[in-house]
């Protein structure tokens, strides 16, 4: 039915503001704005062409499982990058990770996870 048909996906953020800035600066993805005072969105583009639909929401509540994964074919400089940009890696029970984070679990991918702003939970990843 949809096999055809374009789609994207979208998240929501409790400050547009910060998240343009974090998306943008940050994290160097395209950002661009639409829509004025409290209807202003933001559409993130990735490599590829893959836009994202951001927006804000008042009773915003980050969501509690990774919403957006960035394939790397370097972890470590990646992490370095990142944590060099002020962004702090996160830890997770259950998930045994190094001294910069990255967690390595036998069969799966190296990953290591950072929030956003609004506390949504992003990654890195490389795959083996």
């Amino acid at each position: 039915m949809f096999g055809d048909t374009p789609a994207f996906s979208g998240f929501s953020v409790d400050d547009l503001d910060a998240a343009r800035r974090f998306y943008g600066e940050t994290l160097g993805l395209k950002v661009e704005e639409a829509g004025e005072g409290d209807m202003r969105i933001l559409f993130l583009t990735l490599a590829g062409g893959t836009r994202l639909f951001v927006y804000p929401k008042d009773d915003h509540t980050p969501a509690s499982f990774t919403i957006l994964n960035f394939a790397v074919d370097d972890i470590e400089g990646a992490v370095d990058d990142l944590t060099g940009r002020g962004v702090s890696m996160e830890r997770y029970e259950g998930f045994e990770a190094d001294e910069k984070g990255i967690v390595v679990a036998e069969g799966g991918p190296a990953i290591a996870w950072f929030k956003d702003p609004a506390g949504n939970v992003l990654s890195v990843l490389k795959e083996r």
